[in-house]
């Protein structure tokens, strides 16, 4: 069994809880609250900018040009496509420049962002590609699972959101990160084994937290006087 078939069957239930959030669910119905997205997309776009660094750092501690050539198409993807489609969105939920510009970070966005930088800057490249796998990997099969339902890429608000993650140009960016994984992986010691997975566990576990976070619409708690 891959290393990332492994980490699919141990984790499962955390893979199916992010997908089955009421977050994911409403977005591929069409139902979803245009705030709750909006929330989203301002703070997917802050945590973008750190997920774009991790692509830097992988490019830095990759010991191959192929290796090195792939980050930088991951970063090169990030900065434009997925960023260019998060402004191409602030239109249509009225999102100024300026308010993108000047927005802060929630707790989860900032944990979760600095976590995958600490354990980027720190780590190995194994490490880091553990810390950045749960993201792209879930988004893109959230994706495929929602463009099965009918009239789900076609819709107005969130059509785009789905065709992006559940296209073959952002599959075939997944399908290398869950392959460099693998490779990685080989010839671990089961104490480095146990350390990717508690990683890989982790940003799983973020990414659950990141929807249920604009869901709610969760910032900074406010203290009454």
């Amino acid at each position: 069994m891959k290393f990332t078939e492994h980490l699919l069957e141990k984790f499962h239930l955390e893979w199916r809880q992010t997908y089955e959030h009421p977050f994911v669910q409403e977005l591929g119905k069409g139902t979803l609250d245009k705030e709750k997205f909006r929330f989203y997309m301002i703070q997917d776009y802050l945590y973008l900018i750190d997920y774009a660094k991790l692509f830097a750092l992988g490019a830095i501690k990759a010991d191959d040009l192929e290796t090195m050539g792939k980050f930088a198409a991951l970063l090169d993807s990030t900065l434009n496509e997925e960023m260019s489609l998060h402004r191409a969105y602030a239109a249509k939920f009225d999102i100024s420049k300026e308010e993108l510009e000047q927005a802060k970070p929630s707790p989860i966005t900032l944990a979760y962002s600095h976590y995958m930088l600490h354990v980027a800057q720190n780590g190995s490249l194994a490490d880091l590609t553990a810390a950045l796998l749960p993201c792209m990997w879930s988004y893109w099969e959230i994706g495929k699972e929602l463009n099965q339902i009918p009239g789900s890429s076609g819709h107005e608000f969130y059509g785009e959101w789905i065709s992006m993650y559940s296209s073959d140009e952002f599959g075939s960016l997944a399908r290398w990160c869950i392959g460099l994984m693998d490779r990685l992986a080989e010839g671990k010691s089961e104490a480095e084994l146990a350390k990717l997975e508690e990683i890989f566990q982790n940003t799983t576990r973020y990414e659950y937290m990141f929807w249920d976070m604009s869901y709610n619409r969760q910032m900074w708690p406010t203290h009454v006087k």
